[in-house]
């Protein structure tokens, strides 16, 4: 498929649908098209040929949209940046994907030093939708997702990648159409969002999205019974905010309901199965390494569900992607032992922004029947048992999933060390009462007051990467091999 092409078939075919459903306003596609237009004049007027990627200030409103896709049809990809984010952070992204030009609808110019450029009024030009040609090689986006060392990492997205995912989900038998009413529920930051707003232009559908000031579970509540919402992507947490709620949700609208990006509770889909009758429900996995999600599961209704400790599984493998689960050896293990998930398949990342080290860590190449296959480390403990289905047993290192969001721990833990010099500490990933994970800090040293310590962390990480609560210890705890005893330091928490 030529994803550019049907991209601009779908919003010609459309023009007369609403496209976005935004802070209350309606958007045809017309709408779209002559916005994506106006700022693809612009960056042809104010961006060199040889810049392969743009910023993007991550705002809620039509033109933000449209710049990825004005950016996509002029063969460029986008590299989000988050308003709310420190600035500090913010400025290692651009530094890090060498970005120059940035797009941004909002007054605020925050990067003076490099050549932002204003969406929000502009010429208004002959709409034209033709995209350039672009190989299968060249950039969609680059997403930074937590580091170790206080970097984020850059995970490059090719459109070869981006159109190897669309034809693997079409291929799950989706009938997604004009006339569905699709959730987008998530920061422009976390590459779900490309999934919420990528699949529904393609078929022409209405795109619904989340105000910044609103309370997001709220919100969601809100569009599926006013607006009778058809089709949405989420995570699982939400449905832990809108479980006090699920006896007076009857939204028999709903057609397809997707989670991704956390662990999901059988518990919890049993009771949301209830709240949308006619609705099939999956739950979908992948890295941002495999663009957005990579296997499938539906879950069954009236029937049993194929769980480990609670969770759903995880699924079978989609079209274009590999699966292995390899012991420490890179060996692949039978059937129902565990080992770490392995990736490969026309989606997966050529591998981390600028970052050999990193890409010699977690990439390998091994034989696969009978050919050299190139391999990702999820770092996620699973099993497979005989029907091909994948359990998800939790992960092998410290990353964690926080509202969706992949935080490598040891990454508030360095940013914690430089603000107290020499003092040691760990950050532990917690469930709170309501199942909701949470970040806790243990640190080694007497009690102080650590309001300055929150403070400058904010300048540094981004809200969900901030600890929630701290606890000190006079020694931390070692384990038999004399490393700190994160096990013992978690039931602090």
């Amino acid at each position: 498929m030529n994803l550019l092409v049907e991209i601009q078939k779908s919003i010609e075919e459309h023009r007369d649908m609403n496209a976005f459903y935004i802070e209350g306003t309606y958007h045809t596609y017309k709408d779209f098209a002559q916005v994506i237009s106006d700022i693809r004049n612009v960056i042809r007027n104010t961006v060199a040929n040889d810049e392969a990627v743009v910023g993007l200030i991550t705002n809620n409103d039509i033109h933000t949209y449209a710049s990825i896709i004005a950016l996509w049809m002029e063969g460029k990809g986008y590299v989000p940046i988050h308003p709310d984010f420190p600035v500090s952070r913010n400025e290692v992204i651009i530094r890090e994907a060498e970005v120059n030009a940035i797009l941004d609808s909002s007054t605020d110019q925050v990067f003076k030093t490099h050549n932002t450029i204003s969406t929000r009024i502009l010429d208004t030009v002959q709409i034209d939708l033709i995209p350039v040609s672009v190989k299968a090689e060249d950039l969609g986006y680059i997403f930074f997702t937590s580091g170790t060392t206080g970097t984020p990492k850059g995970v490059p997205i090719t459109f070869g990648n981006l159109e190897g995912f669309i034809e693997a989900f079409w291929a799950l038998d989706y009938t997604l159409d004009s006339t569905d009413r699709c959730l987008q529920m998530f920061e422009l930051t976390f590459d779900l969002s490309v999934f919420s707003y990528l699949a529904p232009i393609l078929k022409g559908a209405c795109i619904y999205t989340i105000p910044k000031e609103e309370i997001k579970y709220s919100y969601i509540f809100e569009l599926m019974e006013d607006h009778k919402l058809t089709f949405m992507l989420m995570v699982p947490s939400i449905l832990h905010y809108l479980r006090p709620y699920f006896d007076e949700i009857d939204c028999t609208s709903v057609r397809y309901s997707l989670f991704c990006g956390e662990a999901l509770p059988l518990d919890v889909t049993e009771e949301w199965s209830s709240c949308i009758p006619n609705a099939t429900i999956d739950n979908v996995y992948g890295p941002t390494e495999c663009t957005i999600f990579c296997t499938d599961y539906t879950y069954r209704r009236n029937d049993s569900n194929k769980t480990h400790n609670g969770v759903l599984t995880i699924g079978k493998s989609m079209k274009n992607t590999i699966t292995l689960i390899v012991d420490e050896d890179e060996n692949e293990v039978a059937n129902g032992e565990s080992g770490e998930l392995c990736l490969s398949g026309a989606q997966l990342t050529q591998g981390y922004w600028k970052n050999e080290e990193k890409n010699k860590e977690v990439f390998f190449n091994k034989e696969y029947k009978g050919k050299q296959t190139r391999f990702y480390r999820t770092g996620d403990l699973c099993s497979m048992d005989d029907e091909g289905d994948i359990l998800y047993l939790g992960r092998i290192d410290f990353q964690a999933k926080i509202q969706g969001f992949r935080v490598e721990i040891s990454e508030i833990e360095f940013e914690t060390k430089a603000i107290l010099s020499k003092t040691n500490a760990v950050a532990i990933a917690f469930k709170n009462a309501i199942h909701h994970t949470e970040i806790g800090l243990a640190i080694e040293s007497l009690v102080f007051d650590t309001k300055e310590l929150i403070e400058s962390l904010k300048t540094k990480l981004p809200p969900y990467m901030i600890p929630t609560q701290v606890k000190f210890v006079d020694k931390f705890p070692l384990n038999t091999n004399g490393k700190t005893d994160r096990k013992k330091l978690k039931e602090l928490f």
